[in-house]
């Protein structure tokens, strides 16, 4: 554990909303990320440490969508396997790259998500319609892409499988949060498990975390079924665009 008591009940306190707001829209690293960086934690550990935390909290997200009934693994196998293999190669390809790199790209990377999730984007309807069969290369293509982007960094990749398949599937924006939570948890599972062998997992600060994250998706999950995502996001990037400003002050000024 690298952080006092208090920090870990901010971080737990930050989990629980980052959680809620990711089983909803995703994008709830771009709250971690800064928080664990804020907290002293270094670049390495924070990326495979927030990987544990989000893992809990993603699976139970994406258990919730598969019972409602909103997610078919056996439509998606290709993009299953895709991003495995490319969250792998991401988490990877991350410890080529030195620390200070890290500490100067990452405050950069938040920011230039946020305004992505920020920007809008047009949803075809919100009714559940699951009248579709993707196509097996294009699938595999996303989950390549997004399973390297997760393997590398992460934040963000929620929103970005549920705007692919949105945009390539036409698939209601309920039904796309159902394909993004179970795919997030696939790359996130894969890339925790690489992160530890490489031995860069605070594995009692992100449990702690991970459990805060767990009540959050719970809770989050349900309310996104049942009320959707519009509230939540302007009051989501205004606070992770305050964050990465205050890790750019500190590691860039």
């Amino acid at each position: 554990m690298h952080v006092s008591l208090l920090a870990l009940i901010i971080l737990m306190c930050t989990g629980f909303c980052a959680a809620f707001i990711d089983s909803i829209a995703g994008g709830g690293g771009l709250l971690m990320v800064p928080a664990f960086l804020t907290a002293g934690i270094p670049p390495y550990l924070t990326l495979g440490t927030n990987k544990l935390a989000a893992t809990m909290g993603v699976a139970t997200a994406a258990y919730t969508y598969v019972k409602k009934n909103l997610f078919k693994a056996q439509l998606w196998i290709a993009a299953i396997i895709a991003a495995f293999i490319g969250s792998v190669i991401g988490a990877i390809v991350v410890h080529l790259f030195s620390a200070r790199f890290l500490k100067l790209f990452l405050p950069l990377a938040v920011i230039l998500v946020a305004v992505y999730a920020l920007w809008p984007k047009k949803i075809e309807n919100e009714k559940n319609n699951y009248t579709y069969k993707p196509k097996k290369f294009s699938s595999a293509a996303i989950g390549l892409s997004l399973g390297f982007y997760d393997g590398f960094f992460g934040p963000g990749t929620g929103s970005f499988w549920t705007t692919a398949v949105m945009l390539f599937y036409k698939m209601d924006m309920l039904s796309a949060s159902g394909v993004a939570r179970f795919m997030n948890f696939v790359s996130n599972l894969v890339a925790l498990i690489t992160f530890i062998i490489l031995g860069n997992v605070d594995v009692p600060l992100g449990f702690c975390v991970g459990l805060a994250m767990i009540v959050g998706s719970y809770l989050g999950a349900h309310s996104a079924i049942r009320y959707g995502v519009k509230f939540i996001k302007p009051i989501f990037v205004t606070v992770v665009i305050i964050m990465a400003i205050r890790l750019i002050y500190v590691e860039w000024l």
